[in-house]
Formats: C-alpha cells, sequence, structure tokens
C-alpha cells in the first residue's frame, strides 16, 4: 500500500474518539441537567419555553421542559430518556433523575482525569446504586392503602413547587378520591381517570365528578338536554346508510323511482332507530355519524344521543356504566345497555358537555380542572398527572420515604461507609456516588435562597445523629423530620430515579467513539470550527441545545 492512508468513512463523517468523545457527552449530559436543575424543589423556578410556531408553554415539569426543547444531541437524548422513563413508571421525579444523571458524569469527569478507567467507574456506579436500593427499601415506612389522610400528604408534596401549589390540598383530596375509585382490587389504571381543563373560575372550582364527561353535545336541538334513570346503549359504528364498497352508477329514469330509492333508505334509518326503541334506550353513544334523518327519529323518540365520541371515551363509558360496545344496532339487546341515574348536557366554562353520572361503582371518573387562563390549567394539569402517578405508586407498593433530601442525605452516609469495604479503584467511584446524591439537597438549599453548605453541613449532623427523616424545610430553612410534616414521597420514586441515572451515566461513560453520518450538532471537527460552534462546549458547543430552536443561551 506504500503506507497509504486507509479511508474507511464517508467525508461527510465526524468521528470523535477517546478522551474527547468522552468529555463531549459528559458536558451535553450535564448541560442538560443545568436546563431542569433550577425548577427543583418547592421553590424551584418555572421556564418559559417558545416553540417554532410561537406556541408558549410554561412549566417547571423537569419531562415537559425537556421535551418542549426539542433536544437532538444523542448524548444528550440519552438523559432526556431517563426523565421520559421516571415519568412513565412513577411521574413523578424526573427533575431530580435528570440532575443525578448530570452529576453522576460531572463527578466521573474528575476521575477520569485522574486516570480512572471508565469501566472501573462503571462497576463501581453500578455497585453503588445497587448499595443504594438497599438501603432506600430498609428505610421505607409502610403505609396503609386504607389510610385516605396519608396518601393525601403524598399527593400534596407531588404538587408542591407547582402551578396547583395554591390549592394543593383541595386538589390532593380529589386526585386520591378518584384513584381510589378506579382501584380494581391491586389493578389501579390512571388511563380510567379522564382530565378536563376548562377554562375559567379559579383552581379552588376544581372537582371530581363520579362518572364520565364527554366533550361533546347531543346531536339535534329537539332531543332532552337531561335524562334521568337512563338506560344507555354504545355504538361501535354509525348511524348511517353503509356506502356500497364499489363505484355503482343508477340511472333513474322515472321521479318515482328516485322516491323509492329516498323511502328505502328512510324505512332502513327508521329500522336502525326502532331497534334502540325497542330495546329501551334512553342515551346513544355513536363511535361514528348519525344520519340527520336518524337524528329526526331520535328525537321524535326522546333519546338523547351523541356522535363521534372518541374511542378511549366509549371505553370509559362502557367501564362506568356497564354497557356493552356493539357493532351494529342490529345486534343490539336489553343486555348491553348500561344504566345511569343521570345523563345531562351541562355548561362548562362556556363549552357544552355532556355529563354521565350516578352510576352503581364508578370505575371510570372524571376530573375538572379550572384555572384563569390556558396556562395555568396547562400547568395545573401536569401537576395533577405527577400527582395521580405517586398515589397509584403508593398503593400499588405500599412503601414511602421522607422528603426534603433526607433520603438522598441518608445515602450518603450509608454510602461513605460502605465504600471502605469496596476493594481496588472502584471504592473512588462509589464515594463519587455517595457525594453526588447530596447534589439533591444542595439544589434545594440554592433553589429556596439558602445557603447549601450550611444546610447540607445541618442535614448530616442531625442524621449522624440518628434522626434518618430529617430534612431540608425549604420554606423556613430549617432542618425538621419530613415524616412528621407529612412531606412524603413513594419509594419507588427514589429507587427508579437512582436505577435510570445510573444506567444513563454508565452508558454514556463507556462510549469512547461517536462516528457520526454527518455533522453532530454538538460541536465541531477540528477543520470545520465554524460548522456547530466550539467543540461541545457548554450550551452553546450543543448547537444550541441541539435543536432548541435558538433559545440555547436563554436558558
Amino acid at each position: 500500500m506504500g503506507n497509504q492512508p486507509l479511508i474507511v468513512l464517508s467525508e461527510d463523517s465526524q468521528r470523535t474518539s477517546g478522551r474527547d468523545a468522552q468529555s463531549m457527552n459528559i458536558t451535553a449530559g450535564k448541560a442538560v441537567a443545568e436546563a431542569v436543575r433550577t425548577t427543583l424543589g418547592p421553590k424551584g423556578m418555572d421556564k418559559m419555553l417558545v416553540d417554532s410556531m410561537g406556541d408558549v408553554v410554561v412549566t417547571n415539569d423537569g419531562v415537559t421542559i425537556l421535551k418542549e426543547m426539542e433536544i437532538e444531541h444523542p448524548a444528550a437524548n440519552m438523559v432526556v430518556e431517563v426523565a421520559e422513563t421516571q415519568e412513565d413508571e412513577v411521574g413523578d421525579g424526573t427533575t431530580s433523575a435528570v440532575v443525578v444523571a448530570g452529576e453522576l458524569l460531572q463527578k466521573a469527569e474528575d476521575l477520569l482525569e485522574q486516570d480512572i478507567h471508565a469501566t472501573t467507574l462503571a462497576q463501581g456506579y453500578r455497585q453503588a446504586a445497587e448499595k443504594a436500593k438497599e438501603v432506600l427499601e430498609d428505610a421505607a415506612i409502610e403505609v396503609d392503602a386504607d389510610d385516605t389522610e396519608y396518601l393525601e400528604k403524598i399527593a400534596a408534596t407531588a404538587m408542591t413547587g407547582k402551578g396547583a401549589e395554591n390549592a394543593k390540598d383541595h386538589l390532593a383530596q380529589l386526585v386520591v378520591n378518584a384513584v381510589q375509585s378506579v382501584a380494581d382490587d391491586d389493578e389501579i389504571d390512571t388511563d380510567n381517570i379522564k382530565v378536563e381543563k376548562v377554562v375559567g373560575g379559579t383552581i379552588d372550582n376544581s372537582e371530581l365528578v363520579e362518572g364520565v364527561i364527554i366533550d361533546k353535545e347531543r346531536v339535534h336541538d329537539n332531543m332532552p338536554y337531561f335524562a334521568e334513570d337512563a338506560d344507555v346503549a354504545l355504538l361501535d359504528g354509525a348511524l348511517e346508510i353503509k356506502e356500497t364498497e364499489i363505484d355503482a352508477e343508477v340511472n333513474v329514469t322515472d321521479p318515482d323511482q328516485l322516491q323509492q330509492f329516498l323511502d328505502q333508505e328512510e324505512k332502513q334509518l327508521r329500522e336502525m332507530v326502532d331497534s334502540l326503541v325497542d330495546v329501551g334506550a334512553d342515551v346513544v353513544f355513536v363511535d361514528g355519524g348519525i344520519d340527520d334523518m336518524a337524528q329526526h327519529f331520535l328525537a321524535q323518540e326522546g333519546i338523547l344521543a351523541v356522535r363521534r365520541a372518541k374511542s378511549s371515551d366509549m371505553d370509559k363509558l362502557a367501564r362506568a356504566t356497564g354497557a356493552t360496545l356493539v357493532n351494529s344496532v342490529d345486534d343490539i339487546t336489553e343486555d348491553d345497555l348500561g344504566f345511569a341515574g343521570s345523563v345531562a348536557q351541562k355548561d362548562v366554562g362556556g363549552d357544552q358537555r355532556i355529563f354521565v353520572e350516578d352510576v352503581e361503582e364508578a370505575k371510570s371518573v372524571s376530573l375538572i380542572l379550572r384555572g384563569g387562563t390556558e396556562h395555568v390549567v396547562d400547568e395545573v394539569e401536569r401537576a395533577v398527572e405527577d400527582s395521580l402517578g405517586v398515589v397509584r405508586v403508593t398503593l400499588e407498593d405500599g412503601k414511602v420515604l421522607p422528603g426534603g433530601g433526607a433520603p438522598e442525605t441518608k445515602l450518603a452516609l450509608a454510602l461513605r461507609d460502605y465504600a471502605d469495604s469496596v476493594g481496588g479503584r472502584e471504592q473512588l467511584a462509589v464515594e463519587a456516588f455517595a457525594d453526588t446524591l447530596e447534589v439533591i439537597p444542595r439544589t434545594l438549599a440554592e433553589n429556596a435562597g439558602l445557603d447549601p453548605i450550611d444546610s447540607l453541613v445541618d442535614l448530616r449532623s442531625k442524621h449522624d445523629g440518628g434522626a434518618t427523616t430529617s430534612g431540608l424545610d425549604a420554606y423556613t430553612g430549617d432542618i425538621v423530620d419530613m415524616e412528621e410534616d407529612g412531606v412524603v414521597e413513594p419509594l419507588r420514586v427514589k429507587t427508579q430515579a437512582i436505577e435510570s441515572a445510573t444506567e444513563a451515566a454508565v452508558m454514556l461513560l463507556r462510549i469512547d467513539d461517536v462516528i457520526a453520518a454527518g455533522e453532530l450538532k454538538g460541536g465541531s471537527s477540528d477543520d470545520d470550527e465554524d460548522a456547530g460552534g466550539p467543540p461541545a462546549g457548554g450550551m452553546g458547543g450543543m448547537g444550541g441545545m441541539g435543536g432548541m430552536g435558538g433559545m440555547g443561551g436563554a436558558m
């Protein structure tokens, strides 16, 4: 070959390897954590996110911020996945999980500079995470599923620091009632809780409806507004004449022939409505459309009908009323009907909605969330979704931990003791993991305008003295017993956060070569300095967080 260089990659490819690759990935991960860090805790600040269309989202919900930012950098996206996993699994703790992942990467960077191998770090981090989960399991507090008051405290803790905080006690009560209503033995599906947002009124006007609210109105003005002790039919089809499957052309030579066609069509529609009348239906919800003529016949019979109901709403109606979804009106029988004590069209915030209430066992319920503006209602919804998640998880697991940085402080002390028993260089990684966890109480103090060093020292001394449920009260700056104060969160919120953050950090640290088919949105090659800003340099080096719509410098 005459010592000619062998070119394997295409000209457009970009390759970063060794320490440069690790440094780039760590910087990307840290930048994501930094973007949400100031939102942590009861005194956390909000972010305003403006997309390319000018739509505005104001929130301090970690996963919402990261999704709205539209991050494209591959390493940064792996940290975003930590928040998404946390949201899917438990519904809360997304910011904590991302902040821990970012801090793990920060500590790893210091150790990498001391020539500690990434594999050693990964091994140490994994050992520390396993030990952390054991310690948390031992420290967990058992909760009785019937202890409504305690569950309300858990729900309120998840809302603290969010837009719904002013009315958190009222909302926590609604959330716990909703989750208890849809609990089916040990099976709890929060999809059976429908959240309806209404702009107008105050957050305190929010209410729980034991039944289903459909964002529709009756199809015909002559239909009744209200049906009492109603037999409810659910049709997974349409009350219309079916179109022919092939294009057919009919030549009509005589007006009588046309009238015959129309009469036949009317007869078919009449038969459909008669089928519903015969089984005794008072209210009909239809997945598809309802022909104008059928609407007229239904109105004549005094039946309240709703068309084009969403399939998710149809499922909730079936669960709430006990009705069976029927494909064709020809197949309907009395046994397929459900029952509701009241079906009524009501005005909510200027919009007409159908309320299906007074069902025997409300296994499907609706939360009406009110607020002065659209942005307020949206943020209340996000807070309530988090709250529903933590109450569900608590009922499933029956275990909680104190909040306010108490578990993290306890873990940090336990892991430092454990590090002495770990041999080799992994010991340094375990110690780094212990230091990492203290980022949570430190950030809580910073966001509350307190001195983080003083707060951390006070916390450590309390825990050294055996007060393991002591945490930081962000409002007063005092170290108090979090369990007594009712600031508690599910065990799974903490274990999942530590697990996800560790996995993401370990995966990023083990990457020593980044080969991109085109230009990476996180920096530039040495010979193309203008392409993407400084190589992996802070937020700007991430190409404005890789598609943040020019918001890189604003965060």
